[in-house]
């Protein structure tokens, strides 16, 4: 679901209730203008507290609330937020968060994804190159396929035959692939050679253990 239909929700929610902005902003602990900014979309990202206050507030579950459920089914306790229904993508082998690896493709392995995030497949990281970026050793991203991303975001990139997780940077006359650790170096490839870098996906979620 979009953070547009996010926003709907929450408005609407509010207005069935008939409640202003102070009373829900009283209930969840936080300014007027925040529930504002919530309803307008301009922040898009809430912390997991707040998700479960507001919800409370409105009288519905967080789940439904984030478009994880189409129906509130429950409430729940505001201290708790229900696992998302879930859908499962291939999983196909390891990518590199180093130098450059063969990607191993594996059809008959699965993994479980939150069905409101849109990946098509998903890829086992390897190495340390992307620990800025929080994403370490081992854990698996989640990527959607196409075959162009917006400068600055991060992607799957094959490079030859061979596959990397790296932040891309386009130019006219050359592509960069940047790690997120200093330790490493920028892949650059110029002129002809940028023929050899193909996009595979954008990396839209990740899951990591704990660490």
């Amino acid at each position: 679901m979009s953070d547009n239909n996010i926003s709907n929700r929450i408005k609407e929610l509010r207005a069935k209730h008939n409640m202003t902005l102070e009373q829900v902003a009283q209930q969840v602990g936080v300014g007027r203008s925040t529930v504002r900014k919530w309803e307008t979309g301009i922040i898009e990202n809430m912390r997991r507290d707040k998700i479960a206050k507001l919800a409370a507030a409105l009288h519905t579950t967080p789940g439904y609330l984030m478009g994880w459920e189409d129906e509130p089914e429950t409430e729940y306790p505001a201290n708790i937020i229900p696992i998302p229904k879930m859908t499962q993508i291939p999983l196909y082998g390891a990518i590199a968060c180093g130098d450059p690896i063969l990607a191993q493709q594996d059809p008959n392995n699965m993994v479980d994804l939150p069905a409101h995030v849109h990946a098509d497949f998903a890829l086992t990281c390897k190495g340390d190159s992307m620990i800025n970026a929080r994403i370490y050793d081992g854990d698996v991203v989640y990527i959607r396929r196409q075959e162009s991303v917006e400068n600055g975001e991060i992607a799957a990139v094959l490079i030859d035959e061979e596959a990397t997780l790296k932040r891309v940077r386009l130019f006219d006359d050359h592509i960069a692939l940047e790690p997120e650790n200093p330790l490493y170096r920028p892949f650059v490839y110029w002129g002809e050679e940028m023929n050899n870098v193909h996009i595979l996906g954008k990396a839209v979620a990740f899951t990591s253990a704990v660490r």
